[in-house]
């Protein structure tokens, strides 16, 4: 078994990392330079940084700021937001990004994910995927553009697509969850990593350090992200990993 990873998130919004609740109400969390720093001193797995409105707005990810936050980490990071061809894929390597998250840019174009695998291989490519429990249906719907899209695409079916066309991992948020605090979405997380072979990162409803063993244990996960309880010092990594670990989780 792979040891599990724990990841903060910098959600960027105008060059700030900023949080909100169901991808709603945001607020203002700091630098993202700083926090990235921060971050690897206290012994993060990895890092996600995603432009939340790049997508929205029409424009490419902030390279700057990822060449910045680069320079200020040693361990694995990955970039998402705003990114819609491989050449803002390359753009985004060559400024110091260890993987590329595409969430919008591959619904419009599936083709993308299998071009990126091809130029930079499979473990470059991660494909976000921000699911929405549909009543109609009785399962999850994918929606783009910051979570303000529906697409009418079935979660578990595109999940398992994005694994044939060549993605790497999937990192998957639950809207439903998202900054509640309440415990990552148990029944979503487990139904995607049971489906797939690569390996999930959870998001969304992170609040104590149970919900972390919860979604390692019962939702299968390989990976759990969180933004809010790291950036507000609800939670420590260090406390986190020290406290999985007493639970008999295999961390990094």
């Amino acid at each position: 078994m792979l040891a599990k990873r724990i990841i903060p998130c910098l959600d960027v919004k105008d060059g700030r990392v900023v949080k909100g609740v169901n991808f709603v109400n945001l607020r203002d969390a700091g630098d993202p330079v700083e926090l990235a720093a921060i971050y690897d001193k206290e012994g993060a797995d990895e890092l996600v940084f995603l432009d939340i409105s790049a997508s929205v707005e029409g424009r490419a990810t902030m390279v700057e700021v990822v060449r910045q936050t680069a320079g200020e980490i040693t361990i694995p990071f990955t970039v998402g937001g705003g990114i819609s061809s491989v050449d803002d894929m390359k753009r985004l390597l060559r400024a110091g990004a260890d993987k590329i998250g595409i969430n919008t840019a591959a619904v419009r174009n599936p083709q993308l994910v299998s071009d990126g695998a091809r130029k930079f291989g499979s473990q470059c490519i991660v494909v976000a995927i921000d699911a929405k429990f549909n009543a109609e249906w009785g399962e999850w719907e994918v929606f783009t553009h910051g979570g303000r899209n529906a697409t009418g695409i079935r979660t578990l079916e595109w999940a398992k697509r994005m694994e044939e066309l060549g993605a790497g991992e999937i990192l998957l948020t639950s809207m439903d969850a998202d900054g509640t605090k309440d415990g990552f979405d148990l029944k979503l997380t487990r139904a995607v990593s049971e489906l797939l072979t690569i390996p999930v990162i959870a998001s969304g409803g992170a609040g104590k350090t149970e919900h972390f063993y919860d979604v390692f244990t019962e939702g299968k996960a390989d990976a759990g992200l969180a933004a809010t309880i790291f950036h507000y010092k609800e939670l420590s990594i260090q406390g986190v990993k020290a406290e999985l670990k007493g639970k008999g989780v295999e961390i990094r």
